[in-house]
């Protein structure tokens, strides 16, 4: 993996597996490359009283292969995928199965599989969000909300 860590607030650590540690509000990274077969690995605590939080990959902020978005704002928490392209959401992917909440310490598991996105849940279930735009390479990934990022690690 090569590219620029734009990391918000703290310092690092590489831990023994691999996994960068850092406790952080908010990961950017531009100019890495993540391709067909690749997985992300997110682990932290959703905050207290959180509202949201969002694992985007793309381009670019405004150009978004996928947008992983637990919601926790109503009666009915939800998980919203989408997709950005040129600024512009696509049509939301609704799961009503939720397994976060607000307080608990998750694991996230991103693999790029090419046609889709496969994400692991902490219960141990998958979503998979259709790679609309057929992007054969991700250079941007963000992490922020209401969320306190303790690990990422590519892989």
């Amino acid at each position: 993996m090569t590219g620029c860590f734009v990391i918000l607030y703290y310092s690092i650590t590489l831990l023994n597996d691999g996994c960068l540690f850092f406790p952080v509000k908010e990961l950017e990274l531009k100019n890495v490359v993540l391709r067909a077969g690749d997985h992300l690995k997110i682990m932290g605590k959703i905050l207290p009283g959180a509202k949201r939080f969002q694992i985007e990959l793309g381009s670019d902020s405004n150009n978004m292969a996928l947008h992983f978005n637990p919601r926790f704002e109503t009666e009915e928490n939800v998980i919203v995928c989408n997709s950005k392209r040129d600024g512009n959401w696509g049509e939301e992917q609704r799961e009503s199965k939720n397994p976060f909440h607000p307080g608990s310490v998750v694991k996230v598991r991103v693999k790029v599989a090419g046609d889709f996105f496969e994400v692991e849940l902490p219960n141990g279930e998958e979503i998979q969000f259709p790679n609309r735009e057929g992007t054969d390479s991700i250079s941007y990934v963000r992490v922020k909300g209401d969320f306190q990022l303790t690990c990422f690690k590519i892989y």
